[in-house]
């Protein structure tokens, strides 16, 4: 019987054998978005049930809510949703058989970017800055 030698490789190609390219920054950004917006979603059910409980657990959660880290967090979760939407967006557009050839995948890319950051400035100058301003 001959014996085989078996090599340290691995089982199938990782990212070591491939070059970083845009297109696997956004595809791991998109998942990651994802992973975070599903652990915001556990604050917004928080937040739900106290508005669900009465005044005075709501109060609660208002004044929990509204410490400098729960908004830094908020505006974290507001990012990674713009992104998630525009680079869902592109991906529909991509199941519609759109935008497939390599100039047009990169040129979405950065459509896609440059959305999510116009449309993030606009609600931060909305929700964060244009609301404090109003408040008395």
């Amino acid at each position: 019987m001959t014996e085989v030698t078996t090599r340290a490789r691995p089982l199938s190609p990782f990212l070591s054998v491939y070059r970083l390219m845009y297109t696997m920054v956004l595809s791991i950004t998109h998942r990651i978005t994802g992973v975070i917006l599903s652990v915001g979603l556990l604050l917004l059910a928080y937040w739900l049930m106290a508005l669900a409980s009465g005044p005075v657990q709501y109060a609660a959660a208002t004044r929990v809510l509204s410490h400098w880290f729960f908004r830094l967090l908020l505006a974290g979760w507001l990012l990674a949703f713009c992104y998630h939407l525009c680079n869902g967006i592109r991906h529909l557009t991509w199941d519609l058989g759109y935008g497939l050839e390599k100039q047009d995948a990169r040129q979405s890319a950065w459509m896609t970017v440059v959305a999510t950051l116009v449309i993030f400035a606009a609600l931060v100058s909305l929700g964060f800055v244009v609301r404090t301003a109003a408040l008395p």
